[in-house]
């Protein structure tokens, strides 16, 4: 499992290229607020997360089923990274972050994908 990686995705990188294509400029992995945000916009106060289906629990999406073998170890690792999700959107939502969450499964629809953020980010 180490070499999951938790910075630089693919799909993480894909939507860090759309939303420089866009003209918006953004700040890396921010150590001061809550999960290390994947993308954040400091003068408009919003980040993007880019969350992938199976690690984070995408309830829509076929990728998000846990595993059947050694449920029990998947069941509570996976319970664990959705609380620190939960937590982690919480916090920031009380220091006045918006927050919008981008799914793997979502990275394959370039123009809904592209109107997400712009309506996102105004």
């Amino acid at each position: 499992m180490r070499a999951i990686r938790s910075q630089n995705t693919k799909p993480e990188m894909l939507v860090r290229r759309l939303v420089h294509a866009l003209g918006y400029r953004f700040r890396l992995h921010r150590r001061d607020l809550p999960g290390k945000p994947d993308i954040v916009f400091p003068s408009r106060r919003k980040i993007i997360n880019v969350h992938g289906c199976f690690w984070h629990q995408h309830s829509e999406c076929r990728d998000g089923r846990p595993p059947r073998s050694n449920s029990g170890y998947w069941s509570e690792k996976l319970a664990g990274n959705l609380a620190r999700d939960l937590k982690n959107s919480r916090l920031l939502q009380e220091a006045g972050w918006g927050e919008l969450v981008i799914w793997e499964c979502e990275i394959d629809d370039k123009v809904a994908l592209e109107s997400k953020i712009r309506a996102f980010l105004g």
